[in-house]
């Protein structure tokens, strides 16, 4: 929007209670898509760049407060002490606002379909046509229960009939209100002070300054939004799931257009912060959360779960659950691997089937293969850790840090007891547990010398196949060669 064209204020309605949406949580504050219903709307509402972002709340205040304070700190909140009605709900806006001199968009926090385009295109329109009020509309396919625009042979808003009041006539009218309004705010805080409370609910509604603006000789206009879809409110969670797939679909269809292959967008679920390069590839069963990133040409899925984590150019993730990691440049992970914050990959590194790690540094061609846990620890370039091997970070009081040099061999079955260091290029043996620090090039072993105690089974064990196995066997190795 040009600076010119800026609004007073945008103020979204969000003090309703919801009840049909059976929750503890504001109806508002309900996610889809990586945002809150209300953090949507907040998006949208951000494209106009307004003055002033004013969020009227009521019911369960606090909760929209606090989330206020932590997702969107340049947005105010104006409080409704009771349910009085949209009309009561801009009113209080505009006490605590005070006077606002140019357009005053109002919206609605439950409509997390809203596009901001949508809001600019009701602005121009209404500065245009030089309106004290226009109406956001839309054509339904079903109009029932929706308020009807009747409109006058220029375009403008005659009136909004509801639909229990309209005609036969009226009723074959598809065009309704959305329930969204640009303003001029000097003229909407004078008839604000007019509407009454003469109405089976006895609310000051919104509808009313309309109808007061004409009556004043002023135009009314509307704008039509050409997706009904996008204009639809939430008010249970059947319609959330409903809205959940719509924004999910633009989503995943943005990123197919913008190059980014996705296999079977139906079971391809899409954060609205998601970023992706061209070529990178989304196989099946796949939900990228937060900020996370695709790099060009990587590869992601099938099965996987990724919150606020990296995956380099050419990187390959496979049936994996990632949290807060970044995985390097052709790095490889999976299948059935949990990389949790603090896992960073370099290049070509690779973290394999049933791996955990967590706040672990791997380098360059380093390979943790199958089977183990690495916690706390930094492995170098170029190394190889054994199956079945733990990083023991925990001593119950504090984490501790191991660090693995490079060109290391760690065998299987080992224990690396943090804090230690092995050096570049040693070994460790298998089944050690590593409780000192290993020199470069040398092979550490931990373990006890193997003894072997003959005839022990069938002492101790007379009278059981493994008994009777092994003097079968050694019956047979005593008669071998024999006269």
């Amino acid at each position: 929007m040009s600076a010119a064209s800026r609004p007073a204020a945008v103020i979204v309605l969000a003090a309703g209670e919801g009840t049909r949406m059976k929750s503890r949580k504001s109806k508002v504050l309900h996610e889809l898509c990586g945002r809150s219903m209300l953090g949507h709307v907040l998006a949208a509402a951000r494209r106009l760049e307004p003055e002033r972002l004013v969020v009227v709340v009521g019911h369960r205040r606090e909760q929209v407060v606090a989330h206020l304070a932590e997702h969107a700190p340049d947005a105010e909140a104006a409080v409704q002490e009771r349910q009085g009605g949209t009309g009561h709900a801009v009113r209080m806006a505009l006490e605590q606002t005070g006077a606002l001199e140019g357009t005053v968009v109002v919206t609605n926090g439950d409509h997390p379909l809203l596009r901001g385009e949508t809001l600019q295109a009701l602005v121009r329109a209404h500065e245009d046509e030089g309106n004290a009020a226009t109406v956001l509309t839309t054509e339904m396919p079903d109009a029932t229960g929706y308020g009807r625009m009747v409109r006058a042979a220029d375009g403008s808003v005659e009136a909004i009939v509801e639909h229990k009041d309209a005609t036969a006539e009226q009723r074959e009218i598809t065009e309704i209100n959305v329930g969204m309004y640009a303003f001029d705010g000097a003229l909407l805080a004078d008839a604000l002070k007019r509407v009454t409370t003469d109405n089976a609910n006895g609310e000051e509604y919104l509808t009313d300054v309309v109808a007061i603006l004409r009556g004043d000789g002023h135009r009314a206009g509307a704008h039509l939004a050409a997706d009904w879809v996008e204009t639809q409110g939430v008010n249970d969670r059947v319609q959330l799931a409903q809205a959940r797939r719509q924004l999910n679909d633009r989503i995943v269809e943005a990123h197919m257009r913008a190059g980014v292959t996705i296999v079977d967008p139906a079971s391809t679920w899409i954060d609205v912060d998601v970023t992706a390069d061209e070529d990178a590839e989304v196989h099946p069963g796949t939900q990228l959360h937060g900020r996370t990133h695709l790099g060009a040409g990587s590869r992601v899925g099938p099965g996987c779960t990724l919150t606020d984590t990296r995956v380099g150019e050419g990187a390959s993730v496979v049936n994996a659950v990632c949290v807060e990691a970044e995985v390097g440049p052709e790095a490889s992970v999976g299948p059935y691997a949990y990389l949790r914050p603090g896992t960073r990959l370099a290049r070509k590194a690779k973290v394999g089937t049933y791996v955990e790690t967590k706040n672990a540094d791997i380098g360059e061609g380093s390979k943790v293969p199958h089977l183990t846990y690495v916690g706390d620890a930094e492995i170098g370039e170029h190394s190889n850790i054994g199956a079945s091997s733990v990083f023991v970070n925990y001593d119950g009081v504090q984490k501790r840090r191991s660090v693995i040099g490079s060109h290391v061999k760690v065998g299987s079955d080992n224990m690396i007891v943090a804090p230690v260091t092995v050096g570049d290029g040693a070994y460790t043996a298998a089944g050690s547990v590593i409780i000192q620090d290993v020199p470069p090039g040398a092979l550490g072993v931990a373990r006890a010398r193997q003894r072997n105690v003959e005839g022990w089974v069938e002492r101790t064990r007379p009278g059981t196949a493994a008994a009777e196995a092994a003097r079968r066997a050694k019956g047979e190795g005593e008669g071998a060669g024999a006269p």
